[in-house]
């Protein structure tokens, strides 16, 4: 027997007694309808139930939930009893299940088994193995109780049955329900045969035909499934590099394809996946160029300067190819936007005659980029890693991960911790796309990533890469990069001969200082493409047919100029300091000035200044305070006066510590009223106690004071190491100054302070 119930505090109960092995007592009670029914009718309840054993509680949801009870023995109530409001118990008797050995009981119940043998041939809905049970009694009660359990009996009958006293009496009323139910499934059974015998020709014919056209679509359908597995089989066979596990998913996944209909939702996903993963190539490879000599011959031709890139790749191909391509670490070219880094990737593959697969990972912020759709979503496809090495058709191209520092997270994942597999030479041979379900080697796979700034790439990327940092380019590198690369370029893209246009070195020097603003080169070549266009339709309407281009004309063909550099003071002017800055378009001197004005010791700082860089104006006005006796200045100078610092250009954001020398400077000079040297600039970190830290960006900043004209610059101590990476041209105009304390620097520039620089100090 089984109940339904929704109370859970019924449901808690029950438990209890089933962990106990207790009895329970079931009687018959009419469902009350009707919210003013609260609490049972004792006098309405049913003196006969039956005692039973709790023998299982199933839960098929939180809402359904179902109770199974076996019956034991049938039980007359003496007594209700209501303990509480909800707990209701009962004093019982037990009715022994009568069983009178009879001639009359004995031939009732051969008679009831022999009937209800052919209610179970006429209606299979009765399992088989009940007749074995109820022989297996040999008792004519329990048989009473089992068969009218399984009849379609309505409630009323069922509790005239449990309630009659006489063992004769309900074999024969139960005998005349199984003869009843013989009687209404032979009924059905006829009725289900007149309605097939009704159905009409025209019915019968439109189903046969129906069935041909199915059969007939099989028959062609048969052939196209047999040719297609073979060919997936065939495919399967000839891969070597993938272990016989996968191998035996796969080929369970090909059969099951057969069986599907080709209209099947399923089998054009399944199909789909088995193309994929026999496209990938598991075993093609392309023969790598082991020659250092050509890998070098064809960076050099490829680029201009680089030199030192170019050496560490270089070395890093030789480890390469003495260690058998071993696993080694992954560059990252770092360098601003324009400087070659892509096209550098791209004749590394050329030089190791490998094919060159970009992925650009800029705005990149689903983790299933990389890793693919799971096979359960619509429309899934692999992770755009496997998609581009199947695109190359090799397992070994040179791929390159562009813009690694422009990935970003959020609640699709993390793009770049998915990268760490795919970087990672320890994990990488068994990369697991989410789509394949297979993994896949990407040991052969030559990884190389860029970035424009190495402080956004996440700290376990940059773990398992090396950096190689690529700088601005110099005037003269440019020069050089124009003349041998971007103006043969254009030339040819806009379909002009060489003696078309000429552009003499003066000519290019102007267009890349006053027609571009960059680090790299890309801004120069957009400008150099314009001039071939108009070269181009000066040509079609009948013009000269070689044009040396001058400077005059240069402005005629791309207008007036567009930049100018921020240039040196003219001449040295108190509270002005001339500092060095680094960005991502290249490196700027950066005048800053100091006013001063009667007030109440306010520091004021304009210019767009970002945290840090406020924090170094406060470390230099304590660096004044701390020895204003030896600057000539009252001691509470800084409470008679406010001080205002600017940095000009007040629309750009400026940030970092460089600028400590500069604000000190400036500030030194505003309240000693002696001017700061016009013609020096100057760059470093200054700390409470004086002290001249490095900084970075060193080539771009002296390349700034170099084209500002400047004659000098300090820098720090620590940052003399950099200086082999500045152009020997550079150094023989720009003497550079080197300082560990800023008691070093100050004489240079402030050479009109009358003081003892020696007892200049920080703060204790």
């Amino acid at each position: 027997m089984r109940l339904d119930f929704i109370n859970d505090r019924i449901e808690r109960e029950i438990e209890e007694i089933m962990r106990k092995n207790e009895q329970i007592l079931l009687v018959g009670y009419a469902k009350q309808e009707g919210p003013e029914q609260r609490r049972i009718e004792l006098n309405k309840l049913p003196k006969i139930g039956t005692l039973c054993y709790v023998k299982q509680i199933l839960r098929h949801s939180e809402d359904q939930k179902f109770v199974v009870f076996q019956g034991v023995q049938r039980a007359e109530v003496d007594e209700f009893i209501w303990e509480s409001e909800e707990s209701l118990y009962a004093y019982v008797k037990l009715l022994p299940n009568e069983f009178e050995n009879s001639d009359l009981v004995d031939v009732a119940a051969n008679l009831l088994i022999e009937r209800f043998k052919d209610l179970q041939r006429e209606s299979p809905k009765f399992p088989t193995s009940l007749l074995k049970e109820i022989k297996q009694k040999d008792d004519p009660s329990h048989l009473s109780f089992v068969l009218a359990s399984h009849l379609n009996l309505t409630f009323e009958e069922k509790f005239e049955l449990l309630k009659e006293p006489s063992l004769e009496n309900r074999l024969l009323k139960l005998s005349v329900h199984v003869e009843r139910a013989i009687e209404r499934r032979k009924l059905e059974v006829y009725i289900q045969q007149k309605t097939q015998e009704k159905m009409s020709q025209n019915q019968r014919e439109y189903f046969l035909r129906e069935q041909m056209k199915v059969i007939q679509s099989e028959l062609g359908d048969v052939e196209e499934k047999e040719a297609e597995k073979e060919r997936m089989l065939k495919r399967l066979d000839e891969i070597v590099n993938l272990a016989e596990e996968y191998k035996e998913k796969i080929r369970r996944d090909i059969l099951r394809l057969e069986r599907l209909h080709a209209s099947s939702p399923e089998a054009g996903v399944l199909r789909q996946y088995l193309e994929t993963v026999l496209r990938l190539p598991w075993d093609e490879q392309s023969q790598d160029v082991l020659d250092i000599n050509f890998a070098h011959k064809v960076l050099d031709e490829d680029h201009y300067g680089l030199d030192k890139p170019k050496e560490r790749i270089l070395e890093y191909l030789a480890v390469r190819q003495l260690s058998g391509g071993l696993k080694g670490p992954i560059i990252c070219l770092v360098g601003p936007p324009g400087t070659g880094k892509t096209s550098l990737g791209r004749s590394v593959a050329r030089a190791l005659n490998r094919q060159f697969v970009r992925m650009s990972l800029g705005g990149v912020r689903d983790e299933a980029e990389i890793r693919g759709h799971r096979r359960t979503y619509v429309a899934s496809m692999p992770g755009r890693i496997i998609q581009s090495i199947m695109q190359s058709g090799v397992n070994n191209p040179l791929f390159l991960l562009d813009e690694i520092d422009k990935t970003s997270s959020d609640f699709r994942g993390d793009p770049a911790s998915a990268l760490l597999e795919v970087l990672d030479p320890e994990q990488n041979s068994t990369f697991a796309d989410h789509y394949l379900e297979v993994p896949f080697d990407l040991s052969k796979v030559l990884f190389l990533t860029t970035a424009n700034d190495a402080r956004r790439i996440p700290r376990p990327l940059l773990d398992r890469m090396e950096i190689i940092e690529l700088s601005s380019y110099t005037e003269e590198e440019k020069l050089e990069i124009a003349k041998r690369h971007l103006i043969p370029k254009q030339l040819e893209e806009n379909g002009l001969k060489p003696e078309s246009l000429t552009i003499p070195d003066k000519t290019l020097r102007v267009l890349i200082s006053r027609y571009t603003r960059e680090s790299g080169v890309r801004q120069l070549e957009r400008q150099i493409g314009a001039i071939c266009r108009k070269r181009a339709r000066q040509i079609l309407e009948g013009r000269e047919e070689s044009l040396n281009l001058t400077i005059p004309r240069l402005e005629r063909f791309l207008g007036a100029y567009r930049y100018s550099h921020t240039k040196a003071e003219r001449t040295s002017q108190i509270g002005v300091a001339t500092g060095m800055v680094w960005t991502e378009m290249g490196g700027e001197i950066l005048p800053i000035e100091v006013g001063l004005m009667p007030g109440k010791g306010e520091l004021i700082l304009t210019g767009k200044l970002g945290e840090v860089m406020r924090e170094s104006a406060s470390i230099a006005l304590s660096y004044v305070r701390a020895n204003s006796e030896l600057f000539g200045l009252p001691s509470d100078f800084h409470k008679t006066m406010d001080i205002h610092i600017h940095v000009p250009e007040g629309a750009v954001p400026k940030e970092g510590p460089s600028a400590g020398i500069t604000l000190l400077t400036a500030l030194i000079s505003a309240l000693t009223k002696e001017p700061v040297r016009n013609d020096i600039a100057m760059t470093g970190e200054l700390t409470l106690r004086g002290n001249i830290l490095p900084i970075g960006g060193l080539k771009e900043k002296l390349l700034a004071a170099y084209r500002a004209g400047l004659q000098e610059a300090i820098i720090p101590e620590e940052n003399r190491k950099d200086l082999e990476e500045i152009p020997e041209n550079i150094l023989k105009t720009l003497q550079v100054h080197f300082v560990e304390e800023f008691d070093q620097a100050l004489p240079k520039l402030i050479p009109g302070l009358n003081m003892d620089y020696s007892q200049l100090g920080g703060l204790l």
